[in-house]
Order: C-alpha cells, then structure tokens, then sequence
C-alpha cells in the first residue's frame, strides 16, 4: 500500500492511524468531517486534507479519485444526533433512501458499499495499530477483586446483548444492578451518568463497573470499541474502579498513559 484515505472523525484516533501510516511511508489524504475534526492536526503527515460536511459524498469521493486512492478507512466518533441536522447531496439522499432504519451500522455500511462502486476498498479500522490492541490479560496493578468479578459477568451480557441489538456497547454496573446503558452519548457519557444516578442513591458500595464489549461479527472497517484517556478520566468523576474490554477487539489508545492514570487511582483494567 502507497496511498491511504482516511475519512476522520473526532479524536487522536484518526490522527494515530495518519502518524503511523506516514511513518511506514504512505502517502495519508485525509477528509476531515466539519466540526469534528481538524486539517491542523494531520498536517505533519498528510499529504492533502479537505475538510467536508456529513452528507458531502459525492465530494468525498472525487476527493480520493483525484489523488488516486483506492484504500482508505475510517476513524474517529462523529455524534449520531448530527444524523438529524444532516443536509445530504444527490447521492448521501439517495443512499439515505434506500435504507430501511438510520442505525449507525446501515449507513456507513451503505457509504462503504457507495465507495466500492468506485474502487475504493475501506480497509480495518486497526490499520497499523496492532500494538494498541491488548489481548486477554490484567493491563494495570490492581486485579479485579471476586465481587467486582461477578459484576463484570454481568455486564458482559447486559453489554453483549445492547451490541447485538445494535444499541451501545457499554453497561455500568453497581452491586449487580444495571445503572446505565450506553445510547447515542457513548462511552464516556454513560459512565458519568452512571455516576450522576449512583450519587443521588446512598449506598454502600458506590464503586462502579464498566463493561465494553465488540459487537458480534464486528466489521472492523467500522465502529470498532475504543477506550483512552478521556474513558478513565470519566471514571474517576463517576466512582468507577474497574473497566472490562475484550481482548483483540478493543483499541487503548494512549495505553500506556491509560494505565498510568488507572494505576494512579487504583483503577482495574482486564481485558477479557
């Protein structure tokens, strides 16, 4: 591979896979979606940059068919609300009517399919960053304790279930009770809610469990789990001390800060 198109969203998720493309020597194009990510931050190691509304297909595409790219992916969280506010051009209009539901996974599913009429292939969203995707194991000091192990049992099907029906991917779980389950906020968000309801009950473990699972026959092109920095830091504020991922299917990005700042505050990481 020589060239690379990568659709950004928000995030240092895009700009990792931009970085260690570059490094390897491939020329990186990127396409910025407005709002949620920035032509500055890829500057070191992109090539060219266009920054695009949700909804510009057809722009996009002439963008990647101008610089020759036949490879790209996608990176990066854009908020499924902008869905709504989304002002689309011939061809996002058409593809938007022949969907039977706006799940996040029938429209990047229909985008990727619009881009392979074109010859262009998305590629694992975990391009070049195996070494960001822990496998089973303990990644911070503290192990999960037998109690906190019950509870993480239960939020992997409470989160298994969420991920088929194509919701979320997140639970929190307290004292083997559901306290919240992740919607459109995602991760982080359902984590500080969780806190916010748990605060407003008095009780006498108030220690929560996060629980993020793939989904089942996850397409890596899309949509894969990611935890960093900002997922801890939501912990933190919410009173949550241990955070459950899948092995080989989660990307940590920042790890070994991430489990700095876990460590730190005796926070348990295990990847399952």
């Amino acid at each position: 591979m020589n060239k690379l198109g990568i659709i950004a969203g928000e995030g240092k998720f895009p700009i990792l896979i931009a970085k260690e493309a570059f490094a390897k020597g491939v020329e990186v194009f990127v396409i910025c979606a407005k709002n949620n990510a920035s032509e500055e931050d890829f500057k070191p190691y992109a090539k060219k940059t266009i920054t695009l509304k949700l909804g510009q297909l057809g722009k996009a595409l002439k963008f990647f068919k101008e610089n020759s790219v036949t490879k790209a992916v996608m990176a990066g969280r854009v908020e499924h609300f902008n869905i709504f506010n989304l002002i689309p051009d011939l061809r996002t209009a058409k593809v938007l009517a022949s969907l039977r539901d706006m799940r996040a996974k029938s429209i990047l599913e229909a985008a990727i399919n619009e881009f392979k009429k074109e010859g262009i292939e998305f590629q694992s969203s975990a391009l070049f960053l195996d070494r960001f995707i822990p496998q089973k194991s303990v990644l911070t000091k503290r192990k999960p304790t037998e109690e906190e192990e019950k509870n993480i049992e239960l939020g992997e099907k409470i989160s298994k279930t969420l991920a088929t029906l194509d919701v979320g991917l997140t639970s929190v779980i307290c004292d083997k009770a559901v306290v919240a389950v992740e919607g459109m906020e995602g991760t982080d968000n359902c984590i500080l809610r969780a806190g916010q309801i748990v605060a407003k009950n008095p009780g006498k473990n108030k220690f929560l469990v996060v629980v993020k699972v793939a989904r089942p026959k996850q397409d890596d092109r899309y949509d894969l789990p990611i935890i960093g920095k900002g997922t801890i830091k939501a912990m933190i504020e919410a009173r949550a001390n241990v955070l459950a991922i899948e092995g080989g299917k989660t990307i940590v990005l920042d790890i070994d800060e991430v489990c700095k700042l876990a460590d730190k505050n005796a926070i348990s990481i295990v990847v399952r």
